[in-house]
């Protein structure tokens, strides 16, 4: 089997993950922060390290300011829902996930102001573009780092330069990036950075977080879920202190130990050497496809300027029929439709239909790829 769906979920796992998952539930299942005896103590210190270990991955200074959650999606709803109230403007691109895009559109018919900049048919963003769509001076910018259907890699460094000129906030989406790019918020300026724990940070489904930048005012954010946090007890309202003003509810301690152990995977690869392994097979992948009659490659067509994502189409065949066949006669997994994005689709002219979108990643050999282009090669003869 040869699984190139690394977009949607990495696959496998790291042993170290499974065994720092099973190692939580068998030596340190109390509930963190809720107990003083021995298993609640181990717990928290297991989510502690996590976050210390975030914090540090993401060049943030201050680990109290990894918000936990369980996917990247929460993680933006929590800045969407938390922060934006009518009248104010928000700007985002034409690109962009249905985890951006629903939550938007539902505060949009609540009175906010939704500027969508588009993008170009390859999914990349003109940077004049986003500059002049900063009147009204908007309270939020929200960008994903790459696109989940092309691969397409947005200058998100420089637009948090425009994005700061006009005083407003930069929220970036890593759910692609997180684990196969660097990043760094202090060096690249990053204001929130949202990212999920299953796909590059190699780390099981059900994790993820908000990283907030120590000079964001945080009472800017309200919780959109309040409870128990095993702090404050005494007090019916919401703590204000971080990070449990955002954190109610157990937590998902065997996750985030998972989590943690994925993220030390990536860190003895390395993230450049994970990213250059990815840049190899993409450009191979792109080469190859781009000689096979019929097909064609959608989004930037260059290794250097996007992940490891390529979506195609292929003339005379519907894109259900190329992945079914992949998956049934060539055990090839990858994933077919609109990928959660419409507006990407639109923008790149592949909806409603929609592409198949090969996604390799850190385990995914140069073999897989050559096994990949002679199964796609033989689909596409008349």
């Amino acid at each position: 089997m040869i699984y190139l769906d690394y977009a949607a979920t990495s696959w496998p796992k790291p042993p170290a993950v499974t065994q720092s998952m099973t190692n939580f539930l068998e030596r340190a299942g109390g509930n963190p922060g809720r107990s003083g005896h021995r298993l609640s103590i181990a717990a928290g210190r297991i989510v502690f390290d996590a976050r210390d270990t975030i914090a540090d991955f993401f060049g943030a200074a201050d680990p109290l300011r990894v918000i936990f959650t369980c996917n990247v999606t929460q993680a933006l709803n929590l800045v969407f829902w938390g922060m934006l109230r009518p009248g104010d403007h928000v700007v985002t691109s034409s690109i962009e996930h249905n985890s951006v895009m629903r939550p938007l559109r539902a505060l949009e018919r609540q009175g906010v102001q939704l500027t969508i900049v588009p993008c170009a048919a390859d999914g990349t963003l003109d940077l004049n573009d986003l500059a002049a769509a900063m009147q009204p001076r908007p309270t939020l910018v929200v960008l994903n780092h790459a696109s989940n259907v092309t691969g397409t890699l947005l200058p998100v460094a420089e637009a948090a330069r425009i994005a700061h000129q006009a005083g407003s906030l930069i929220m970036v989406d890593a759910a692609q990036t997180a684990g196969v790019l660097p990043i760094n918020v202090q060096e690249m300026d990053i204001d929130l950075l949202a990212f999920t724990g299953h796909k590059g940070l190699l780390g099981p489904p059900g994790t993820g977080g908000l990283v907030i930048a120590s000079h964001v005012d945080v009472n800017r954010i309200q919780p959109i879920i309040c409870g128990g946090t095993g702090s404050r007890s005494e007090f019916e309202e919401q703590p204000d202190m971080l990070p449990d003003k955002f954190e109610s509810g157990t937590p998902n301690g065997v996750g985030i130990a998972g989590l943690a152990a994925g993220i030390s995977y990536v860190r003895e690869q390395g993230v450049e050497a994970i990213r250059a392994h990815e840049r190899s097979l993409t450009h191979r992948l792109i080469e190859g496809l781009m000689d096979i009659p019929g097909v064609t490659v959608h989004g930037p067509q260059n290794a250097d300027k996007q992940t490891a994502t390529v979506s195609i189409t292929v003339q005379g065949l519907s894109v259900s029929e190329i992945g079914f066949r992949l998956d049934e006669e060539y055990a090839i997994l990858t994933r077919v439709g609109l990928h959660c994005a419409p507006a990407a689709h639109r923008t790149i002219g592949t909806f409603p239909d929609g592409t198949v979108r090969l996604a390799p990643g850190i385990f995914t050999t140069m073999e897989d790829i050559e096994h990949t282009l002679k199964a796609i090669e033989r689909i596409c003869r008349p």
